[in-house]
């Protein structure tokens, strides 16, 4: 960011007493998102997680895919990058194995995370790659028409379900913690405290570290479904969501306009991909080896 521009922020930052400013590009304001969207409440979440994380913002990276969400990267003020569909983790991975001093946060959508980009999502899981992964899930496609995703429950009309889905959807928090993640949390945009809380935990971690974000989608999921606005959807995540931390993933999934359980889910250790290469190459190769990622003996 210029010079001005951070002379500009500092001093709406300190008119405005708002402390997330300084996280966002002033010159991208106002957003693209529809009345009554929560993804700019959880981007405001995620700015407050990182302002009190104590990270050098110059050495956090944000990586988004395709859709509502994807926008996310063009708004926050860090090393950005909007990738193609589908592909926001490898392009991360690549991101975080080339300079692995780097923070590095997928912030993106259901459907680009675990429709196109599913496959992408298991593995890097699975290997416990060193990224933080956020998904916005709002149970469809909200930029391209409403269609049915992978997240979306049984029951609800789409574009492409004009008579009811009757698919199953994914239980997010489940797949990530069969895969693997280190770290695996559910919160609504209703939950803004304890999602700011949950994404500065995160981001204090190594390993693969999932949150789901439920938003709402007013403008095709809700309307298409008679679920009201913006508001009402957040009235429903504050009246059928259960805190339940600790909870055992394979029975958290979500059923149309049931009840909702939220809380931190996983928290455990593993070596990450790049512990693991280097310990393993280490014994392998002994003294041949030099392990990567590693300075003057030091993480």
């Amino acid at each position: 960011m210029s010079e001005s521009l951070d002379l500009q922020t500092a001093s709406a930052e300190s008119e405005l007493g708002n402390p997330v400013l300084s996280c966002l590009r002033q010159d991208r304001i106002p957003h693209i998102w529809c009345p009554g969207c929560g993804i700019g409440t959880s981007v405001n979440a995620f700015c407050r997680a990182l302002t009190e994380s104590g990270l050098d913002l110059d050495k956090v990276a944000i990586v988004s895919g395709i859709g509502c969400t994807g926008r996310t990267a063009g708004y926050l003020n860090l090393d950005s990058f909007h990738t193609t569909h589908g592909r926001a983790i490898p392009f991360a991975t690549g991101l975080k194995l080339a300079n692995p001093e780097l923070d590095v946060v997928v912030y993106s959508g259901d459907g680009d995370l675990f429709a196109i980009g599913g496959n992408h999502f298991f593995h890097a899981a699975r290997r416990n790659m060193d990224l933080l992964v956020i998904c916005v899930n709002n149970f469809t496609y909200g930029m391209t028409g409403g269609q049915v995703a992978p997240t979306t429950p049984t029951g609800p009309t789409q574009t492409t379900m004009p008579y009811g889905n009757f698919e199953g959807p994914f239980n997010l928090p489940f797949v990530a913690d069969a895969c693997g993640a280190t770290y695996v949390a559910r919160w609504s945009v209703y939950h803004v405290r304890q999602l700011a809380k949950a994404m500065k935990e995160a981001l204090g971690k190594k390993g693969f570290r999932f949150i789901e974000v439920l938003s709402p989608c007013p403008t095709l999921y809700s309307r298409r479904n008679r679920l009201g606005d913006g508001v009402d959807m957040v009235k429903y995540y504050k009246e059928k969501s259960v805190v339940q931390n600790g909870a055992d993933t394979k029975n958290i999934g979500l059923d149309f306009q049931g009840e909702i359980v939220v809380g931190k889910f996983v928290d455990r250790e593993r070596p990450t991909w790049l512990d693991s290469m280097n310990e393993h190459l280490g014994k392998v190769l002994g003294e041949q080896f030099q392990p990567y990622g590693v300075k003057n003996g030091q993480d």
